[in-house]
């Protein structure tokens, strides 16, 4: 795997972007590009000109992941006795609800980074740039719908998430990191700070 954690990195040549004109072999190639050599692959992508792509790739894995999730739930609710119709319509609502979820949280995520990416790095390649980046790392919800193990690997995420920005802004790791770690924090906090109110008003009236 190709984890080169140089400086910041410009375009090269090479690297196989999803493609609707050969949407089987460029996703594979896609797929394999992101996986195994993410420096390699985010460094060499183009940087604007083609929002499509990017987005129907995350919306195949999503459309994958929702698939292979529904047969989940399908299979945990016939075992668990809630009957054919239940199990059914949580087969439907997941594989629904996934793509859809996917592309609202696709847009969002990437204004949420790119926020910060006009923050801390400048020049950048601009929202195209953060976007494919977001819509590359997509590529973990292939795995997601695994029990556990699924949402372990889905913290690849991040990683390809950091390499991504680093290489695609031209950035330094340290910079890639907080334009990924930033916004986590963020909802955390805000989280916190929630939970913390909840449980005074709670107390307050005993």
């Amino acid at each position: 795997m190709d984890f080169n954690t140089g400086g910041p990195g410009g375009v090269s040549e090479g690297a196989v972007e999803f493609s609707l004109s050969d949407p089987v072999g460029s996703f594979v190639a896609t797929v394999r590009g992101v996986v195994l050599s993410p420096v390699a692959f985010f460094r060499g992508i183009r940087r604007s000109g083609d929002f499509v792509g990017p987005l129907v790739f995350a919306l195949i894995c999503s459309v994958v992941a929702g698939i292979l999730a529904a047969f989940v739930s399908l299979l945990a609710n016939l075992v668990s006795g809630n009957g054919f119709g239940a199990a059914v319509g949580g087969f439907f609502a997941a594989l629904v609800g996934a793509p859809v979820a996917a592309l609202i949280g696709l847009f969002v995520g990437a204004g949420i980074y790119h926020l910060v990416v006009l923050l801390l790095v400048r020049p950048n390649a601009g929202f195209e740039g953060s976007f494919r980046v977001v819509a590359y790392a997509s590529v973990v919800q292939l795995v997601s719908w695994i029990p556990i193990l699924g949402g372990l690997l889905a913290l690849y995420g991040i990683v390809l998430g950091v390499f991504g920005m680093r290489e695609v802004h031209g950035t330094t790791t340290g910079r890639a990191v907080a334009v990924i770690l930033l916004p986590t924090a963020v909802v955390l906090l805000v989280g916190l700070v929630f939970f913390a109110a909840v449980v005074a008003v709670l107390l307050g009236a005993r």
